[in-house]
């Protein structure tokens, strides 16, 4: 799909300088646990050999597009069936979690079975506040964090993502498809739980998030097209009206 975005731009055009990103939280609620995004680095390995890995430009140029989305509390989930064969969540953790169950059903759920892609592979999301935006086109891909290791690795797989954010800004959520059901979905806060790339015009821009003001404008606009998977099947078909909608500057660094 042809997209053509014509946003407020400075003298210099958009294909020079850096490429900046604001991310924001959808809700003040319960901020302080959702760590803002972290750029993926690892800073203490060695780098004394000239021929170290550490020291690759294609190694640095990697891990510098990468930013990470960590986990926001404790998570320990079984997978079971009620008595009516019913697919249900069960948070192993009991009285000893560190979120209350009622929270925790306020962000975490199991996918209706009939939109599962495999039948015998439950989908589990766990909804978070994290939008990003930008003011010229940007495209964010959502995947796994491929780059840490995991001590005891998760039982499926994420799914990934990847649209315009500088059009679709969107709060994200972590979407797992669970392969071993009879193996406990366990996190950690803290543990990375994705990462995001950023993709704009000209491969050689470096990318800056920034945090940026949940302005009126914004807060509009996204209000606008939250809700639209509701109502389509395919939100991409929307795009065109989000544009002709946009207004020409909704990213405004904080502070």
């Amino acid at each position: 799909m042809q997209i053509t975005i014509t946003y407020d731009r400075d003298d210099e055009g958009p294909r020079s300088g850096p490429i900046t990103v604001g991310w924001l939280r959808t809700t003040d609620k319960a901020a302080i646990v959702y760590d803002p995004p972290e750029r993926v680095s690892f800073r203490q390995t060695n780098r004394t050999h000239a021929k170290s890995a550490a020291r690759c430009p294609a190694v640095i140029q990697l891990e510098s597009r990468y930013f990470m989305i960590k986990c926001p509390f404790d998570l320990h989930i079984g997978f079971d069936r009620d008595a009516k064969g019913k697919a249900v969540l069960i948070n192993r953790a009991g009285a000893a979690s560190a979120v209350r169950s009622a929270k925790l059903n306020e962000v975490l759920t199991l996918v209706n079975e009939a939109e599962w892609r495999y039948p015998d592979r439950p989908t589990v999301q766990l909804q978070l506040p994290y939008v990003f935006i930008a003011d010229e086109p940007v495209w964010i891909t959502q995947l796994d964090a491929f780059a840490h290791y995991r001590r005891q690795p998760l039982p499926g797989t994420i799914f990934g993502g990847r649209f315009p954010v500088s059009l679709w800004p969107r709060p994200l959520m972590w979407a797992f498809e669970w392969h071993e059901t009879e193996k406990d979905i366990i996190l950690k806060r803290g543990d990375p739980l994705f990462y995001v790339q950023f993709e704009g015009f000209g491969p050689d821009r470096p990318i800056q998030v920034v945090e940026a003001e949940r302005t009126p404008e914004l807060t509009s606009y996204m209000e606008m097209i939250s809700g639209a998977v509701g109502y389509v099947n395919q939100t991409f078909g929307l795009f065109k009206a989000a544009e002709a909608a946009r207004p020409a500057k909704l990213l405004k660094p904080k502070g």
